[in-house]
């Protein structure tokens, strides 16, 4: 994040000023990530688990946002197959997912029907 002092009132400074304040403190407040990590070990080794059965791989973190997701666990976005082919250039593929190609939505908005581009 790049912030362009330059072109900032000198209310709009202050308010910078005062929340970068307030931000340092707060991070300063804060222990150090390796007495938590300690202690997290610690408290799950106590209750019989380990740090990986309760967030996962070893290394990994988790987005926020997923934590009780129905307790399913979210896969890394993978190579997909194609599924439909533009038969006017082959190289078109699209794989089914995300908003529908160009190439596509023409055929489809003219009267095609999306099962006509299945590659077999």
């Amino acid at each position: 994040m790049s912030i362009d002092i330059n072109s900032l009132s000198a209310k709009e400074l202050e308010s910078l000023i005062s929340k970068a304040k307030k931000r340092k403190t707060t991070l300063a407040k804060r222990k150090p990530i390796a007495s938590v990590r300690k202690k997290l070990t610690s408290l799950a080794k106590a209750e019989g688990y380990t740090v990986e059965e309760l967030f996962g791989a070893k290394g990994s973190v988790a987005k926020p946002g997923t934590a009780g997701k129905a307790g399913k666990a979210r896969k890394s976005g993978g190579k997909v197959p194609p599924k439909y082919r533009d038969p006017a250039n082959s190289a078109n593929t699209w794989t089914g997912r995300g908003k529908q190609p160009r190439w596509l939505a023409a055929y489809t908005a003219a009267g095609r029907q999306l099962e006509d581009f299945l590659i077999k």
